[in-house]
């Protein structure tokens, strides 16, 4: 039976999660929309600071790669109010090189949220059945700060204020994580001996297929997490972009209960294969060009892109002692290094074209590369490094 330090420990990394990855990394996606109407940031610009916040998302994922001399508990902590101020600097009249790069620093402590507040309650309280609900806080996240937008753009107010409360708001949710993080000295002794890790069936991936399959994953869900609600603000004109993005955010959070269940009955490799078929087939659908596929792609990506995190980071953890490194940081470096490709693979195409169509065919492609590299594992494989 779960005690009371369990679920507080799981709701304190789950906020730390909402306020590092949901708002403080998504929040933009969001804005992006208001912030070109209102001359703030071109799409150009837009695209450079969404690839400045992926390549801080990757710096801070290689800087927590090398053990860093500060606890998870600390860089929880940290990455937590390092966001709420990067927010309320985004509240500033700020030039568009400014705006890149603070995004570029919000990527950084991003990263570091991840990293840590999956390290805090996956391996220092050894809390592997907290994955689902920890991952939710992403969806949380977006729908939180996806609401806000839309409060804000109804009132009338602009993009800075906006930004304002945001912070605001994150300040605020991180009040009682900060309060769980700081009690105790030593994590592992306070919850007794380690429990096993939940078994999956079937063949497991090696180290180095997982992290090449989070990569390309990386590259494939970014265009429609950056872009959606560029790209349904001409298609459905009646209904506000930012209120699909928070479609977006409702299908993310409890896709990772449902993720993780699929996992432990399928297995890493299957389970994996048949999320990112599905993310293919979303991100794929704008191409369409109507108005229920605009709809569809964000309730089919929303849906599965946490869900493999939720796959992943548990299985990376399993295999964290074939190897000679962080694997969970490692891991969270190669979905940043996708995440940077494609926003300037989208920058480049829309120059030309003014179309992100191209961008999406590439992103579609990558997700099914990933499923078929999920897929091709067998038996005889389970113990092989690739």
């Amino acid at each position: 039976m779960r005690s009371k330090h369990d679920a507080s420990a799981t709701v304190s990394a789950t906020l730390v999660l909402i306020v590092g990855m949901g708002v403080g990394r998504f929040a933009f996606t969001g804005l992006y929309p208001l912030m070109i109407s209102e001359g703030t940031l071109s799409v150009s610009a837009g695209s450079y600071a969404a690839s400045a916040n992926y390549a801080g998302y990757l710096a801070g994922a290689l800087l927590v790669s090398l053990r860093l001399p500060l606890s998870s508990r600390a860089l929880c902590q940290l990455a937590g109010a390092a966001t709420v101020l990067t927010l309320a600097v985004l509240g500033l009249s700020l030039p568009a090189g400014i705006v890149i790069a603070v995004r570029g620093i919000s990527g950084l402590f991003s990263a570091i949220a991840m990293v840590a507040a999956s390290h805090w309650l996956i391996h220092d309280r050894q809390q592997h059945h907290s994955a689902p609900a920890l991952y939710a806080g992403v969806g949380l996240g977006i729908v939180l700060s996806a609401e806000t937008i839309a409060l804000g753009a109804a009132a009338g107010t602009g993009s800075r204020i906006i930004w304002i409360a945001l912070a605001g708001l994150c300040s605020a949710l991180l009040v009682p994580s900060f309060r769980r993080t700081t009690q105790g000295k030593r994590d592992i002794q306070e919850v007794g001996p380690e429990p096993r890790a939940p078994k999956t069936v079937g063949p497991q991936l090696g180290p180095w297929r997982l992290i090449t399959i989070y990569g390309l994953a990386g590259l494939g869900y970014i265009m429609t997490a950056t872009y959606l609600p560029l790209l349904v603000r001409t298609a459905l004109p009646s209904l506000g972009p930012v209120q699909v993005w928070a479609l977006f955010g409702l299908a993310a959070a409890p896709s990772c209960f449902l993720w993780h269940r699929v996992h432990l009955r399928m297995g890493t490799s299957r389970s994996l294969g048949l999320n990112l078929t599905c993310q293919a087939v979303g991100v794929g659908l704008p191409l369409l060009h109507l108005p229920i596929a605009y709809l569809a792609s964000a309730v089919i990506v929303g849906g599965t892109f946490m869900g493999v995190v939720t796959i992943v980071m548990p299985a990376g953890r399993r295999l964290a002692h074939r190897v000679g490194f962080n694997m969970l940081a490692i891991m969270t470096a190669a979905y940043g290094f996708g995440q940077i490709i494609g926003p300037l693979i989208a920058e480049q195409v829309y120059a030309r074209t003014s179309s992100f169509d191209g961008s999406l065919s590439l992103a579609a492609l990558a997700l099914f590369a990933a499923a078929g590299l999920s897929y091709a594992v067998r038996k005889g494989q389970q113990t092989a490094t690739f």
